[in-house]
């Protein structure tokens, strides 16, 4: 079994030195596609064996658990490496398009193929220092990312992306040292039993430590102004797998540590869990409907949408876990997908500001139904995907006579449909302000097919999941009770006690 886990992690950083070897060659774009191409067959392979055999744990260097370093997948680790393989699969295309040779030199496909070794490092890591480490890993690789270029506004960005993420490693690596005082481990399944002789109150103090650290990660409120600081000044490539998978891993690492160590005081955490929800979501969806550029209105909507991941968490219900986790999958595809159909307006168009484009309907109709999807989608039009994870959170709230976080949710999805309306309206309806007509047939076919198929097949597969979505629900279910019964997690990191 360790090869399953490992595998997902050794190719891309294979990929990420052949790509480093040859960045000064066009055969590192294909190294690139080629690398995120067997991730996603090595996700598939961890994904059925998981199916097949439930949890899997693989102890590296055969040091038993709790004391060597382990590797773990559920079923809602195997999904985030899936779906992690599949944007990196789409963005690794796009960017045959949509960076430069300048940047290729100087080690785009390198970076990003670190930033996706992070993130499955992240998703499937056992324990918790090696979480802190595969969080370092994505933070060096995505501050890379960010600033390769050097404009002006991205070096910006990207220092405010960095403090406050240095804040949150020093609360992560504080809370790691004071658990490990007082528990004597750091492998999350034994942490799940350790944690019961803590003291209590000491316990909670920490709770809210990991809670601000990786409330950081997942930009919800008060700690997200670094994202839509940061999210709009890099190329588009980079911003799609910024907002699908970065923010992503903070909410995995939540769900994560509030199911499996940190249940002890639910009352207090998970109320301050459920403010953060209705706040991060209030003022995500009010920053996106104040903005005019495309990009800064996607931004404020990651902001936004993380908010409902939270809610289902903060919720603990079956039925809301199983929300949370369907809207993460979600909303993974659908923000991904917008960027990267921003990235396509940005080079026909010559601009993301929507006071400055439009026409896109007439010149580009085939754009224009792409980003419908994808946009309805977000806003949770029937019968997109995004529909049914809004639908699930609803409902979960209304089961525990939530009235008002209820209504919050839906509220905010009426404004998310305000944003997209008006980007529609804007960018694709209206005609241009200069009398320009911005046609997608002036880019050569090798960049349409590179810049259109990604989206045409995310958006795809966001169809799929809304017009059929039984197996996603009936996955996310199992998922959900995995995560409020770890029994099976822990007997497959530490073994069978009977």
């Amino acid at each position: 079994m360790s090869w399953y886990l490992a595998t997902p992690i050794v190719i891309p950083f294979v990929t990420a030195v052949l790509a480093f070897l040859l960045r000064a060659t066009p055969w590192g774009r294909w190294v690139s596609v080629c690398g995120s191409t067997l991730l996603l067959i090595a996700s598939i392979a961890l994904m059925s064996v998981v199916l097949r055999d439930g949890v899997i744990a693989g102890q590296m260097g055969q040091w038993p658990a709790p004391f060597g370093i382990t590797l773990v997948a559920d079923l809602l680790s195997a999904v985030m490496v899936l779906i992690t393989a599949i944007v990196a699969v789409a963005v690794s295309i796009y960017a045959i398009a949509d960076v430069d040779e300048g940047m290729e030199r100087l080690g785009y496909h390198t970076l990003f193929n670190m930033l996706i070794a992070g993130v499955v490092g992240a998703f499937i890591t056992g324990d918790l220092f090696n979480l802190y480490v595969w969080f370092e890993v994505m933070l060096i690789a995505s501050f890379g990312l960010l600033v390769l270029g050097g404009r002006p506004e991205q070096i910006d960005g990207g220092v405010k992306y960095v403090a406050l993420n240095l804040v949150s490693t020093i609360l992560f690596l504080t809370g790691i040292g004071l658990l490990y005082g007082m528990t004597g481990t750091l492998n999350l399944a034994d942490l799940a039993g350790a944690v019961d002789g803590a003291d209590p109150r000491l316990l909670t103090v920490v709770a809210v430590m990991f809670m601000i650290a990786f409330g950081v990660k997942a930009a919800v409120f008060p700690l997200f102004f670094w994202l839509p600081a940061s999210y709009h000044t890099p190329a588009f490539a980079v911003s799609a797998v910024f907002a699908g998978l970065l923010t992503k891993v903070g909410v995995y690492a939540l769900l994560r540590m509030f199911t499996l160590v940190f249940d002890h005081d639910t009352a207090f955490t998970h109320t301050i869990l459920l403010w953060v929800a209705a706040l991060t979501m209030v003022v995500g969806v009010l920053g996106a409907a104040a903005q005019s550029d495309m990009r800064k209105i996607l931004s404020f909507h990651i902001v936004s949408q993380i908010g409902y991941m939270i809610l289902g968490l903060a919720l603990l219900t079956p039925l809301a876990l199983v929300g949370a986790v369907f809207y993460l999958v979600h909303h993974i595809v659908v923000k991904a997908n917008l960027f990267l159909i921003a990235g396509v307006v940005k080079r026909i168009a010559g601009d993301t500001d929507l006071a400055r484009i439009g026409g896109l309907y007439k010149s580009a109709p085939v754009l224009a139904i792409l980003f419908v999807i994808p946009a309805f989608s977000l806003a949770g039009f029937p019968p997109l995907s995004g529909f049914w994870a809004k639908f699930l959170l609803v409902k979960a709230a209304l089961e525990v006579e939530g009235w008002i976080i209820a209504g919050i949710a839906l509220a905010v999805g009426l404004l998310t449909i305000y944003s997209m309306t008006k980007i529609w309206a804007q960018a694709f309806w209206e005609p241009h302000p200069e009398a320009v007509t911005p046609k997608l047939f002036s880019l050569s076919g090798r960049d349409r097919a590179a810049l259109l198929l990604p989206i045409a097949g995310l958006a795809l597969l966001t169809i799929i999941i809304g017009v059929m979505p039984e197996p996603f629900v009936r996955f996310a279910q199992d998922s959900a009770a995995q995560l409020l019964d770890p029994s099976a997690y822990i007997a497959a990191v530490l073994g069978d006690p009977s």
